[in-house]
């Protein structure tokens, strides 16, 4: 059998990519740091991944191992060294502490065993090219061709609601039935591992900023308009209808972009967008307006779900109302157990100029179409 190596063993971990990856034929191999979590799965057998949603239905994950990654890294980079598959599911900040461990478990590969596909499935625009950055730059400059010839590195698009999980649920997850995990098929040069849950596709550009543009924004607009309405779940955030017409005015002014951008067909997309909303509206997710909203530095920021979009339509001469907006509730989000929450504030409440802030918080300079008017937002949320 097959071994896949997958970073992080949280709900993603295992309710989504570990869940494929088994269902693939790979037995996984969870490596994380979290030590209680870890130990607890090298003690279980088993552990279940619950849908909710129309068609849900429970899916057992057994076969799988687990290591340490801080405590026995040479175990992390033996198995890296055999593995037919190396995925992450850490956050975006995170992968730069974990190249140095993939690096390793690089150089110790035998090149006879062919290249193991590598593939980080986050929550951000080609997120494998950026951990092949840091994996390049853990290497010794006359290692690094030979090490990274060792490795096809694969950019993904993966989209799966995992909400906060109830208490004592121990290892079982509880997702949505919808999923998806688009990988690019160009790198494998028709040698893409089979994995029957994902999907290939020619090129990943539209994939992912479709999902991104749709769905992360989307659900980070509800979080944050959701929060300044008072609502506690996602679900009844969407319920309220200033925070409705806030969601479809964004997801109008991102589907505008997309549309253009990846001549998309308008009546698809459209249905798209539409089944989006209606997984927001699936009451059976017990996801709250907190744990959507986390970090909200990180989804300020220039890559990210609202800079990224907005500033597209702001250099194309297109004031983007409805996402400045978003990314003023944003700026509002006061959740005192969130270290990004309270940096914010602590920001907004320092002695700053408002577009010394707008630029620190969005990665944009003073010249660029859109700064003056999150500047305005951020004036607002200061006063």
């Amino acid at each position: 059998m097959s071994t896949a190596v997958h970073f992080g063993a949280g709900n993603i971990g295992r309710g989504f990519v570990g869940l494929l990856l088994h269902q693939a034929g790979y037995e996984v191999v969870f490596a994380d740091v979290a030590a209680p979590l870890i130990d607890a799965l090298a003690a279980a057998d088993a552990y279940t991944v619950h849908e909710v949603g129309a068609g849900a239905q429970d899916h057992e994950v057994t076969g799988f191992r687990a290591l340490n990654s801080a405590q026995d890294e040479a175990g992390v980079v033996a198995e890296i060294g055999t593995a037919a598959v190396v995925t992450c599911a850490v956050g975006p900040n995170v992968l730069k502490f974990i190249a140095p461990v993939i690096a390793k478990g690089l150089q110790a590969r035998d090149a006879s065993a062919g290249p193991v596909a590598v593939m980080a499935c986050e929550n951000a625009i080609n997120a494998t090219d950026r951990l092949r950055e840091f994996i390049e730059a853990a290497l010794p400059a006359e290692e690094r061709e030979a090490v990274l010839a060792k490795a096809v590195f694969a950019n993904t698009a993966v989209d799966r609601i995992v909400p906060a999980q109830p208490e004592g649920a121990g290892l079982d997850v509880t997702v949505e039935t919808y999923f998806e995990w688009a990988i690019d098929r160009t790198p494998f040069s028709g040698a893409e591992p089979e994995i029957p849950g994902a999907h290939y596709v020619d090129g990943l550009a539209a994939s992912i900023e479709r999902k991104l543009f749709t769905v992360n924004t989307g659900h980070a607009t509800v979080a944050y308009q959701g929060f300044l309405a008072g609502a506690d779940k996602i679900s009844d955030a969407v319920a309220i209808p200033a925070v409705r017409s806030a969601l479809e005015a964004v997801l109008a002014e991102t589907s505008d972009l997309l549309v253009r951008r990846h001549e998309l067909d308008p009546e698809v997309h459209r249905a798209y967008v539409a089944a989006i909303i209606a997984r927001f509206e699936n009451p059976h997710l017990p996801d709250t307006v907190t744990r959507v909203g986390r970090q909200p530095l990180r989804k300020l920021s220039r890559d990210e779900r609202f800079v990224s979009p907005a500033a597209a339509l702001a250099e194309d001469g297109t004031e983007p109302v409805a996402l400045l907006d978003a990314m003023g509730a944003a700026l509002r989000f006061d959740v005192a157990d969130d270290e990004q929450s309270v940096e914010l504030q602590a920001l907004l409440h320092s002695d700053k100029a408002d577009a010394a802030i707008a630029s620190e918080v969005t990665g944009l300079d003073e010249q660029h179409p859109l700064h003056a008017a999150f500047t305005d937002r951020v004036r607002a949320a200061r006063a």
